[in-house]
């Protein structure tokens, strides 16, 4: 067998597994429900498709073919019970932007104090 059809092989079966393992994507048109189910989980993460009105908003701004996604990880635990410092990443794909020739996949990631009330913690210790 030749070298470039056997690691195309082994490249498919990996990109394959690599999906596989993936957890499932929860449809949610609020991403405070994935904030909370990352400060819940054991591994401290969520993940999410943004679905609903401001969802179709935001894809038909930017011309948009992708789903829009959400990754929530905890980047810090805070002694305070049920509050965590957050990552919220969205990402879409074919995103138009203003003034580029194509589009593109984008990503923003934003930095969140968060509580299960809903509140910020009273202290980041």
């Amino acid at each position: 067998m030749q070298l470039k059809p056997l690691l195309t092989l082994v490249a498919s079966l990996a990109a394959g597994l690599a999906s596989a393992q993936e957890a499932p994507r929860v449809p949610v048109d609020d991403v405070r429900v994935l904030l909370i189910a990352a400060i819940d989980s054991p591994e401290g993460e969520a993940r999410g498709q943004l679905t609903g009105e401001m969802a179709r908003m935001i894809t038909d701004r930017f011309k948009a073919s992708g789903p829009i996604l959400i990754d929530v990880t905890t980047l810090k635990r805070y002694a305070q019970a049920g509050c965590s410092r957050l990552n919220v990443r969205f990402s879409q794909q074919g995103v138009q932007l203003p003034g580029t020739a194509a589009p593109q996949a984008k990503s923003v990631d934003i930095g969140i104090n968060y509580c299960r009330d809903g509140q910020p913690p009273r202290s980041t210790s």
